[in-house]
């Protein structure tokens, strides 16, 4: 009897075991561990001042006044990859986890941007949505997901799973989807955890912890989860923060609506291509305006900021042109407008030519002013940015995140630099009140994509 009472008790705890099992299946990726739990070793602040310590295996960032967001930083970068972390945050703060996030000389004076986790124990709860830190702002909120928002737990620790492999990122909040965001701006950079910067009201010293923080790069199809989560897109749209700052699509990514041809009525029927959210000029052998020519804006714009993503073909050349009169110049060649130029500055020629040396180079006003010699331009196959901002005469050309020339409208400076260029034979050049935006069939293949415009212009 004794035995079979024992044979019972094994076989209950047996079965106790094995549905304990089922219960808790065991992690089997082979994680790697971004923190020793005893030692800052592999990080370095970035940003603000904030105090980061190591307490209990974790690391602890609490705030200080008077200083500007401040970030704990991977030494290593990462593309692709899954991560998991936990974090517990006082219920007063606003913070974030950095990931595919840089910090160059050119941008902002080193200031950290990129994409971030957020972190929100407000009553907003935006917990695990994605927001772009110093460039785009919010790119995927959690409007429309009640269960994630839910999902936070207040003064409490929150389990978060990281997934950023291609242009595509996911994440979790506790288990529960979250976040889903189809993205290419960055595809590579260093993880980091923020301390938001405070008021003067907000108590210094509140805490945000972080422990069991861990990467996998390899094998990440294998360990890939689905999210029945839709995608936002944002290739050809506006991000929220866009919007609601009064941004608008200059290109809807699929037609020619709102285009024409710089000499015609409609959009040109060749020359041109629409695939797969890129607009892009065909090759026609280098002759300027021999194929599709020009096409430009239908509505004209004074005051405005404008923002095009482009990536050049070895040897191309072509330009962004505003203040464009199309009435202008109606024989051979291009429209006539001032023009942020797009080069291969290392393979055409027109990067050694013009009246001022290096006035045609990738970035320039073209023939007028040079661009600034340590512009951060991507190589050839690879997007980049321009930006260009024009506010009462002030005008201001950008690339990557970097002011590379300024100049005034109408300065006595600006007419002895038109007095010396190609443009002298046009009066009053540039200084038009409202022009058409123009982008410059010059016979070489360049693309397009993400064209926007915010007009300023004061009714």
């Amino acid at each position: 009897m004794i035995k079979h009472k024992l044979s019972l008790t094994a076989l209950v705890l047996g079965a106790l075991l094995i549905l304990a099992c089922k219960q808790e299946p065991v992690d089997d990726t082979p994680w790697v561990s971004l923190f020793d739990g005893e030692s800052l070793n592999g990080w370095t602040q970035k940003g603000g001042k904030a105090n980061y310590t190591v307490r209990d295996n974790s690391i602890v960032g609490s705030t200080v006044h008077d200083t500007p967001n401040s970030f704990m930083t991977t030494d290593k970068t990462y593309g692709d990859f899954i991560m998991e972390l936990d974090y517990k945050v006082d219920s007063t703060m606003n913070s974030g986890i950095q990931i595919r996030s840089n910090s160059f000389p050119h941008y902002m004076d080193g200031r950290v941007h990129g994409y971030q986790i957020e972190i929100d124990p407000s009553d907003r709860a935006w917990s695990a949505g994605i927001y772009d830190e110093a460039r785009r702002g919010w790119l995927n909120p959690l409007t429309g997901n009640p269960e994630a928002q839910k999902a936070f737990k207040q003064n409490d620790w929150n389990h978060y799973r990281i997934e950023a492999i291609g242009d595509t990122l996911k994440t979790w909040i506790n288990g529960v989807p979250a976040a889903h965001l189809i993205d290419d701006k960055t595809s590579e950079g260093f993880i980091a955890l923020q301390v938001h910067s405070i008021g003067d009201d907000q108590k210094e010293g509140t805490e945000i912890i972080w422990k069991n923080i861990k990467i996998l790069t390899d094998s990440l199809s294998k360990y890939s989860k689905n999210t029945p989560i839709e995608p936002i897109i944002t290739k050809n749209a506006l991000g929220v923060d866009e919007e609601k700052n009064g941004w608008q699509m200059l290109w809807d990514g699929k037609t020619t609506d709102g285009w024409r041809g710089a000499r015609l009525d409609e959009f040109p029927d060749k020359g041109w291509e629409i695939e797969n959210g890129v607009l892009t000029v065909l090759s026609s052998g280098g002759e300027e305006s021999a194929a599709g020519g020009d096409i430009v804006t239908k509505e004209t714009y004074g005051d405005f900021e404008l923002k095009v993503d482009f990536k050049l073909t070895e040897g191309a050349n072509s330009g962004i042109k505003y203040y464009v009169d199309t009435d202008i110049n109606k024989g051979p060649g291009s429209s006539i407008g001032l023009e942020y130029q797009i080069l291969d500055d290392e393979r055409h020629p027109d990067a050694k030519l013009g009246k001022h040396e290096g006035s045609r180079t990738v970035s320039s006003l073209y023939d007028l002013i040079k661009a600034s010699e340590d512009k951060p331009i991507n190589p050839i196959g690879e997007w980049n940015t321009a930006h260009i901002i024009s506010k009462d005469g002030h005008v201001e050309h950008w690339l990557n995140g970097m002011k590379v020339l300024e100049y005034e409208r109408g300065s006595d400076e600006y007419k002895k630099l038109v007095s010396e260029s190609k443009y002298v034979t046009w009066p009053n050049f540039g200084e038009a009140e409202k022009g058409h935006i123009l982008l410059q069939d010059h016979g070489d293949r360049v693309s397009f994509k993400n064209i926007k415009i915010k007009p300023t212009t004061k009714e």
